[in-house]
């Protein structure tokens, strides 16, 4: 059997994250607002709505995020901006149809914990009037300790979040100076005691390894560190390191970056870790306690993926309020202008804020259904891709055997459908990209696959 490590020299080449199919590089400019209008208004009243609700702002800028964000010292431009999402969020929310529900909430930035407490209550409350959220709903926020205080987190009490979310990164200061995201053990600590204090059922933390001057001996010490906090979900990704998209990675040394060998150790190292401390993997880069909802939904082949990673969130729709957000529906995907001033003047005219998107067809379809199998169960059942798609699922089962029968060392193919050998795991990124149709295009430029 080929080793992992074998695979790594095959395998590591950029490729997409899968977030979606097709991938953000194929939108173009075509998908006006009058097709998102109608996209949403065609959503069936029995079907549950998943929204997103990007902040892009920081009180300071992390060299290695690849966000739309924008740093500011000011408070002024952000109540400027909210005042603009409560204008989309008023004009999306009079499209969808009564009934539908909202059975999750994220939001997501920047830094959603810098608005006020006065704020986070009153975004909220606007989201409620606009929408008509499940008694259940989960409401999870991206939390930067360097926010919070005690006003903060009886106000996200008070809203219902369910989920708090923290970026950690790496503990180490050294590694910390270098990316310009300095924050310590005993903050996010205290961050996660003070949210469960507060009945916050659920708490995810963000590692990343592949980070400027990072070693397995860092790396090793967060993960200690990290674990003893018993968070429910644990993600694990790799530093995605694009100065042609974000410039201010420009700032990161390239010659402090470990290559993919070294990328690859610290990968496994700290999954062995987490796994040994009683988390269980799930896709390719999220780990949780068995307890956990995603753990149970990657048992019972319920795990999804969309632009917010893996998720049980099983909505039949996604949609993204604020600038540069990203919405989901069955006939295909849109994005707003990423651009704030252009943002707030469409917003604040009523209109939709599009700026590009892609309608699907019913091979779109089939093809993101497998490639979202791959990435969340490296696999694919012969038997269910033939029940959701008929004689028009052949032709892909087709090119799944011949792929194994040229790949025997990493997948293979039989009567029961397609599946990744346990060394092939970590690579499922680079087998999904063989059945993107798109990628033979040749547009955009991708972070490695490891």
């Amino acid at each position: 059997m080929t080793s992992s490590r074998q695979l790594l020299k095959t395998f590591s080449r950029p490729v997409p994250r899968y977030t979606s199919y097709p991938t953000a590089p194929h939108f173009h400019g075509g998908i006006s607002g009058a097709d998102v209008s109608s996209w949403v208004r065609a959503l069936s009243r029995e079907d549950k709505l998943s929204l997103y609700v990007h902040i892009p702002y920081c009180d300071r800028l992390c060299w290695f995020c690849a966000c739309h964000t924008k740093h500011t010292l000011r408070y002024e431009p952000i109540t400027a901006y909210l005042e603009s999402l409560r204008h989309e969020i008023k004009s999306v929310g009079a499209m969808v149809p009564s009934g539908v529900r909202v059975t999750a909430l994220h939001w997501g930035g920047g830094s959603p914990t810098m608005l006020t407490p006065d704020d986070m209550r009153r975004l909220m409350g606007w989201l409620r009037e606009s929408f008509d959220f499940a008694q259940d709903a989960e409401i999870s926020v991206e939390m930067d300790p360097n926010d919070l205080d005690e006003a903060r987190y009886d106000a996200l009490a008070g809203i219902g979040v369910t989920r708090a979310s923290l970026g950690v990164q790496d503990f180490d200061e050294t590694v910390q100076k270098t990316i310009n995201r300095l924050q310590s053990f005993e903050q996010t600590a205290a961050v996660i005691a003070a949210m469960r204090a507060r009945g916050v059922r659920s708490v995810n933390c963000d590692l990343l390894y592949g980070l400027p001057y990072q070693s397995l001996e860092t790396l090793s010490r967060t993960v200690k560190q990290i674990t003893s906090l018993r968070p429910d979900r644990i993600a694990l990704f790799g530093y995605a390191h694009v100065p042609w998209m974000k410039k201010h990675q420009t700032l990161i040394p390239e010659d402090a970056l470990p290559d993919a060998e070294a990328r690859f150790e610290q990968m496994t190292l700290a999954g062995d870790m987490l796994a040994a401390a009683g988390y269980q993997p799930i896709g390719i880069d999220h780990f949780a306690l068995p307890d956990d909802s995603l753990a149970a939904a990657a048992r019972t082949g319920r795990l999804h993926r969309n632009f917010q990673g893996y998720t049980d969130d099983g909505a039949d729709a996604l949609i993204g309020l604020g600038a540069s957000s990203i919405s989901e529906v069955k006939e295909g995907y849109w994005q707003n202008i990423p651009a704030i001033g252009e943002y707030r003047r469409l917003a604040e005219a009523g209109e939709l804020p599009v700026v590009r998107g892609i309608a699907i067809d019913d091979e779109d379809r089939l093809r993101r259904f497998v490639i979202e199998r791959v990435m969340c169960a490296y696999g694919f059942s012969a038997c269910e891709l033939r029940a959701r798609f008929g004689e028009a699922a052949e032709h892909v089962m087709a090119e799944a055997r011949a792929y194994a029968r040229h790949n025997p060392e990493i997948c293979r193919f039989d009567a029961f459908g397609f599946r990744l050998e346990n060394a092939a795991f970590p690579f499922a990124r680079s087998v999904a990209a063989t059945f993107d149709t798109y990628l033979e295009g040749g547009r955009g430029r991708h972070s490695s696959a490891v």
